[in-house]
């Protein structure tokens, strides 16, 4: 039996998700009100995975996260309906340690509800076996074993917050954005799930800004918090990183994050190609879709001028379209097992036989770099 624990303190939402799940058949359900009685339980009851409000009287639910994440690390999806309309609150329990997260339903909870029944019982399903990295704040686990009491990481300090985007020869006018961008040598298209954002972060950070080569991204994500993942990712990175919401040129140095509900594509603008916004199709289940991303890609590139990378997330999205990118002479990068929040995508990518190498994260951009030059 999978033993969940429901963090919420609207006594209707405990008592649906409870249902929800007890009519699943394999999962062990109780319920907390609140932060302090979610630590409780934690310690008592002993959660496979924890689904977690952000509004809550008393200890709020980052704040409540951020205890889970130090004192007895656990899968944690959240469940909130600020995660629809704050998109930096979901960023930011992500950055705590977040697994996943779900959108209440608009509208009659107890009617709107069955809309997110499916998606929210497979992503707390599969968050039961998401793999919590162990390095992952380590210091305040350790403080906290010896008596000392946990705290909600310090923001990002201001330098951080505010690194310059690194400029970009021949940077596009807004009154002329199809201005011919000059050719680019080869292409990287990356693409990710559950855990994604914060595994993208570590890689993108880590490139240099005279990175040679544009940046696809397909990161499943909702409507409204890919524009704010792009601005938290071009903050910390060298590169330049913005999202697609209209036809851009692909230029070197730039990082282009797909907007979420919809499908990232390569297309072709009047003499150079572009980072296009597409209406997503209904040939792929997941959005921005990472197969469309890569097949779009191979329709203007050769081959071997495109570096596929594929990281963590539940499903198989992008396997395929990279495993046949690779049998026509381009390259991709699995990430490992031993790294991966869920080792859905990119296990899918190496069972098939479509991963040049298998990489755990911390070395995932240097391998970019080895290959690129």
């Amino acid at each position: 039996m999978i033993k969940l624990l429901v963090v919420d303190d609207s006594a209707l939402m405990r008592r649906l998700l409870r249902e929800i799940f007890e009519a699943e058949g394999d999962f062990e359900v109780q319920t907390a009100r609140t932060g302090e009685e979610a630590l409780a339980l934690i310690h008592s009851f002993a959660p496979h995975v924890v689904t977690l409000d952000v509004n809550m009287p008393g200890m709020d639910g980052l704040d409540c996260l951020s205890r889970i994440m130090v004192e007895a690390p656990r899968p944690v999806v959240m469940v909130s309906s600020l995660i629809r309309d704050g998109a930096e609150t979901t960023l930011e329990a992500l950055k705590l340690g977040a697994v996943d997260f779900v959108s209440k339903p608009d509208g009659t909870v107890s009617l709107g509800i069955e809309r997110i029944r499916p998606i929210l019982v497979e992503k707390v399903r599969a968050s039961t076996g998401a793999r919590l990295r162990q390095s992952f704040r380590l210091k305040e686990r350790v403080r906290h074993r010896i008596g000392g009491q946990p705290a909600r990481p310090a923001p990002l300090p201001a330098w951080r917050r505010s690194v310059p985007a690194v400029p970009v020869q021949g940077a596009v006018p807004a009154a002329e954005p199809f201005a011919v961008a000059a050719p680019v040598a080869g292409l990287v298209v990356m693409g990710a799930s559950t855990g994604g954002p914060s595994a993208l972060e570590t890689v993108l950070s880590a490139l240099p800004g005279h990175f040679p080569w544009p940046i696809l991204v397909a990161q499943h994500m909702p409507s409204g918090f890919t524009g704010a993942f792009a601005r938290r990712l071009d903050a910390v990175c060298a590169l330049r990183v913005v999202e697609v919401d209209a036809p851009m040129p692909i230029r070197q140095g730039t990082v282009y994050v797909g907007r979420g509900d919809a499908d990232l594509i390569v297309g072709w603008r009047g003499a150079g190609l572009v980072a296009v916004s597409a209406p997503p199709s209904a040939a792929f289940p997941w959005h921005p879709s990472v197969d469309r991303l890569v097949t779009s890609a191979r329709s203007h590139f050769e081959p071997k001028g495109i570096l596929g990378v594929l990281m963590t997330g539940m499903g198989r999205d992008g396997a395929e379209s990279m495993a046949a990118l690779r049998a026509q002479g381009g390259r991709t990068i699995a990430e490992d097992e031993a790294t991966a929040i869920v080792w859905g995508m990119p296990g899918e990518l190496v069972r098939m036989g479509g991963a040049d190498a298998v990489v755990p994260l911390p070395n995932i951009a240097r391998t970019i770099l080895q290959l690129v030059n």
